[in-house]
């Protein structure tokens, strides 16, 4: 693992955008959002006046209540914030060139999966300084660390896992949620059985969403990096993914099915079970004609190989980084108040149903009366772990590579040890590239 700064051309090639993205990038440079000009980082770090970029503020449902945190901060601190925003699906890369062009500034809002890749450009800042007057959970704030280092102020913290559908479990007999493999089998048996066309669990089966497939090989006990050592393609992996491929063949779990497909069974009553973020709630009952869904969902841990065992969940939010120069110092206090100042955090988690990071944020009467966002944080985000293969810039290649190879097997035209092996093999290479 490096952790010393990479050169621009580096970070293109690392995410795979090469020469010919150079060129792109001037086109994505022209046609970016308002904002994406051409300040420079390095200048004096006590202006009160910086940049937040964040991907958010290019979504309709996100981007009022962000400008409502501007506008606030910008009044009561005589500043002015200049807005910066991207697609999600775009925002990694802009922000890579901004970042190594010295084009950005302030503050900027990272997926925690970004965090290490972005780290290792050396130009954001430590915050562990100021980390400490936060109230932040301990998981948050892992959140915000690279390798040993506190760059990241966590803004909102969850996890991905299982949410059930309690009207389909009752009509089918499950009284509680299965807490082990072996129970989980049984209970997806028993939701087939009740026919109507009802896949028992809307598990990630298209390459897209395949990367679901890490929680499960963790735990069958594939711990998917030792010591720098990849270790996909020991037995724990391929007994979860031949796990996976019975539930397949048993359609006890449906072919080509992503996130989005997943969240529609869902919302159509016909999933009992599905992987998602803590905001699949709002997101998937807000999407269905069943206006009673929403008292239906419930957050499940995810089920262990046996008892005793950890639960299993990725651990899923976003934090404000800050870097290093010009408006430095107001961008890390803007940064402090927007994910800790308690009446900030309250309104945020009303409009978006995004948890806040801090212990008093998470006792403020809005969230604590919010029964699913409480049991979430205490059954799922509070075993969740982030993947250890953030750290690699190649993220999103390993990810693929992994999907590919499982995809293969539940096709079947791969075995699962063969598959896993070449699996291993591929992610030992981005590794070390």
């Amino acid at each position: 693992m490096t952790t010393s700064g990479i050169s621009r051309r580096g970070a293109l090639r690392m995410f795979g955008i090469g020469a010919l993205g150079l060129a792109g990038a001037g086109v994505l440079s022209a046609c970016a959002p308002s904002g994406a000009g051409s300040t420079t980082n390095g200048g004096d770090p006590k202006s009160k006046d910086f940049d937040f970029s964040s991907w958010s503020l290019n979504e309709e449902a996100a981007k009022p209540s962000i400008e409502k945190i501007i506008a606030a901060w910008e009044k009561s601190q005589n500043s002015k914030i200049r807005a910066v925003s991207y697609p999600y699906n775009e925002y990694l890369s802009q922000l890579t060139l901004k970042l190594g062009g010295g084009e950005t500034t302030g503050a900027v809002h990272l997926d925690i999966a970004w965090l290490a890749a972005m780290a290792q450009m050396g130009k954001l800042a430590d915050l562990g300084p100021v980390a400490g007057k936060g109230g932040y959970t301990d998981v948050a704030l892992n959140s915000g660390t690279y390798d040993g280092t506190q760059y990241g102020l966590p803004w909102n913290t969850g996890s991905i896992g299982v949410i059930a559908n309690s009207k389909l479990l009752a009509k089918a007999g499950i009284k509680e949620h299965p807490t082990t493999i072996e129970e989980f089998e049984a209970a997806l048996r028993e939701l087939k059985g009740l026919g109507g066309g009802v896949v028992p669990y809307a598990a990630a089966t298209k390459v897209a969403q395949l990367k679901d497939i890490f929680p499960w090989m963790q735990t069958f006990g594939c711990k998917l990096l030792d010591n720098g050592k990849v270790t996909i393609g020991d037995d724990a992996s391929i007994d979860a993914v031949t796990w996976y491929k019975k539930l397949h063949d048993d359609k006890l779990i449906a072919a080509d099915v992503d996130r989005f497909d997943a969240r529609a069974l869902f919302g159509q009553g016909k999933a009992a079970f599905y992987d998602d973020a803590i905001i699949g709630k709002g997101v998937t009952s807000a999407q269905s004609k069943d206006k009673t869904l929403a008292d239906a969902m419930q957050p499940m841990e995810r089920p262990v190989l046996k008892a005793g065992d950890t639960p299993q969940a990725l651990l899923w939010g976003g934090v404000i980084a800050i870097v290093k120069g010009k408006g430095q110092d107001a961008a890390t206090e803007f940064a402090l108040h927007t994910t800790t100042d308690l009446a900030t955090t309250s309104r945020y988690f009303t409009e978006r149903a995004l948890p806040p990071s801090t212990t008093a944020g998470l006792a403020a009467p809005e969230v604590a009366k919010d029964t699913f966002s409480m049991e979430w944080t205490s059954k799922i985000t509070k075993t969740a772990t982030g993947s250890p293969f953030w750290q690699f810039a190649q993220n999103s290649q390993i990810e693929e590579a992994v999907a590919k190879q499982v995809q293969a097997v539940l096709v079947g035209t791969a075995k699962p040890k063969d598959a896993m092996k070449q699996a291993g093999e591929e992610v030992a290479a981005f590794i070390k590239r």
